[in-house]
């Protein structure tokens, strides 16, 4: 049996900040998706909202939230939340109801509207909650995080200031062609240098903001795409959703420690290299198939760590890979040409799914300026706290 689903529409609300409520940006999203499809509301037999939670509240869970803003008409729904990984296990939900037969159509929504500045822990304590720990037990913040895996890569595989601003460089200019994208303007290196320090190394212009937002899929079963008249379309062949295994070695979001590998050896992978080898096992493929790649650049030094652990390098030459334009336009394996989060911003429910909607334009050939010729292949990278990896592999 073929794990293949269709992807027979994308959409999106722009990002940025826009003062309204996140079903409304869902809404918009979801209807540019079921027309980029072809499809009426009427006929969609299932939707899956990934959650939007402020508080430790769920925005009204958000399946049922965006059946009724669209309209009751009985289709059957469920709700995800997987922090920043949510999109993801909204795709890995309605790809599982379409392969056991229990829908023909699913639509798959994210929304958010997201608080002013850099993420907070909510109130209340949460002496059981590593996320709420490393807030008030440590101080660490989200750009404090990201500073430490910079200082990490600088201090073990001599990353420098250079090839984090890079990063911006290119996504910032790919960023400056997608419509969608909150920041549309190309910037220098020499203006990520002299942004304001957030948290040491780490400028304003290395770290993603926080974003209103919404993307949408519709997704379905093979059979019914060719009834639909969609003969050849892009397909989502595999979706990874791991949690780490023990004893985990390498400090990473949330954990503010690692495991003892006295008494039991490490894996052979990390956390995030085993998130892409579960797609790619799946799917059948390996790095060198791929043609695109959205990866989750919460800062500019993660995004040089994903290209190792996406297996796009070997460990500690995520820069080299940089510098050599490997990741760029043109380059081997384009990186990020939507503009990444450094562009959009973090929209937390929708991001794992407005990465699909970009990899879907590419394979469809509909990327506009931003078009990576003869593109095939792509994968996303994504990971949730709490232990929610997410990966989806997307073939034409």
């Amino acid at each position: 049996m073929s794990g293949d689903v269709a992807v027979l529409g994308a959409g999106m609300h722009p990002w940025g900040k826009w003062g309204r409520g996140f079903v409304e940006y869902g809404t918009v999203a979801a209807r540019a998706a079921l027309a980029d499809a072809g499809v009426d509301w009427r006929d969609v037999t299932s939707v899956v909202g990934a959650d939007t939670v402020r508080g430790g509240y769920p925005g009204y869970v958000a399946g049922a939230t965006f059946a009724k803003a669209l309209g009751w008409q009985g289709a059957r729904v469920a709700s995800v939340y997987a922090a920043c990984a949510s999109g993801a296990q909204a795709i890995a939900t309605a790809r599982a109801q379409l392969l056991a037969g229990l829908a023909d159509v699913v639509l798959v929504v994210g929304a958010d509207a997201a608080p002013k500045g850099f993420f907070r822990p909510a109130g209340g304590d949460r002496p059981d909650d590593p996320d709420w720990l490393r807030f008030r037990v440590l101080g660490a913040t989200n750009p404090t995080y990201f500073a430490l895996y910079a200082r990490r890569r600088m201090a073990v595989h001599g990353d420098t200031l250079e090839d984090f601003a890079h990063v911006k460089v290119k996504n910032a200019a790919l960023g400056a062609l997608n419509p969608h994208a909150r920041y549309r303007k190309p910037v220098t290196a020499d203006e990520v240098a002299a942004s304001a320090v957030v948290a040491d190394p780490l400028r304003l212009l290395d770290i993603c903001a926080t974003s209103d937002g919404a993307a949408a899929l519709v997704l379905s079963t093979l059979e019914f795409a060719r009834r639909h008249g969609a003969s050849t379309p892009v397909r989502i062949r595999a979706v990874s959703t791991v949690t780490p295994t023990y004893p985990n070695t390498v400090l990473d979001l949330p954990d503010i420690a690692t495991d003892s590998s006295a008494a039991v050896p490490p894996a052979d992978r990390t956390f995030r290299e085993s998130v892409a080898h579960a797609a790619y096992e799946e799917a059948g493929i390996g790095p060198d198939d791929l043609s695109v790649a959205e990866v989750y650049d919460l800062s500019t030094a993660l995004e040089l760590q994903w290209y190792e652990d996406l297996g796009l390098c070997g460990e500690g030459e995520g820069a080299k890979l940089l510098r050599e334009g490997t990741t760029a336009p043109g380059g081997r394996i384009p990186v990020n040409t939507s503009g990444g989060l450094a562009s959009f911003g973090e929209a937390v429910p929708a991001q794992a799914i407005a990465q699909v909607c970009e990899l879907t334009w590419q394979l469809r050939g509909t990327a506009g300026t931003r078009q990576i010729e003869g593109a095939r292949v792509g994968i996303t990278a994504n990971q949730g706290l709490f232990g929610h990896g997410s990966s989806v592999v997307a073939v034409r």
